[in-house]
């Protein structure tokens, strides 16, 4: 089997890790992104991984991707001529950020999420939050105050009071909490892969967090 063929997989339904095809590297595929090559032979990302046919995967970071574009790297692993749209790694993080409010949307009708600098505030002394997000245009203070009752939850930065705020049915939201459960553990998922994409407002706290305290969530 020749380097080419083993950065390809044969479908969605394989499982356990995948190679990146930029850096060759192995790591599950929690950590990164599936593309497939559509009839028409236009690169395309498959962020559920579900998509039929023969797919290739990036670690999730937009360098990645630069470098499987700048390289030639996808038709080189499809082993075909293909199309690659200019603007891959920002659709890619179009695709991930819709994903991650997706599911803060499906815990705020579970029930599960909090609002408001006070009820969060609570919701932190009680020990009822397991995840922080803050709005990377919310006011510092507000932010630095709920960070300090958060020490050693994950603390999620990567969103605007708009984007937040329409996650949950409203114009605008600054500080958010969800509760313990599996829906916090996707949303940290996918927060991780999208880190590799938008920059946090407030630093590398994100990651960090998720890789430390995940199995407690």
């Amino acid at each position: 089997m020749s380097e080419e063929e083993l950065l390809v997989d044969e479908g969605p339904g394989r499982t356990g890790g995948r190679r990146c095809i930029a850096s060759r590297e192995s790591k599950p595929r929690e950590a990164m992104v599936r593309f497939v090559v559509d009839p028409a032979g236009k690169v395309v990302p498959d962020i559920d991984a579900r998509a039929a046919g023969r797919g290739v995967w990036l670690s999730a970071q937009r360098s990645a991707i630069s470098l499987a574009v700048a390289k030639g790297l996808f038709a080189r692993a499809a082993r075909q001529r293909v199309q690659v749209p200019p603007d891959l790694a920002d659709l890619v993080e179009t695709m991930l950020v819709r994903r991650c409010l997706d599911l803060l949307g499906l815990a705020r009708r579970a029930g599960q999420v909090i609002a408001g600098f006070d009820q969060v505030a609570d919701g932190l002394r009680q020990g009822t939050v397991a995840v922080l997000l803050g709005a990377r245009d919310g006011a510092a203070d507000g932010r630095r105050k709920l960070r300090a009752l958060a020490a050693g939850l994950p603390l999620v930065e990567l969103f605007d009071r708009r984007e937040l705020g329409g996650a949950l049915g409203r114009d605008e939201a600054v500080h958010v909490g969800i509760a313990p459960g599996g829906l916090a553990r996707r949303l940290l998922a996918e927060v991780a892969r999208l880190e590799g994409f938008r920059a946090a407002g407030g630093g590398r706290e994100t990651v960090d967090a998720v890789v430390g305290t995940e199995d407690s969530i």
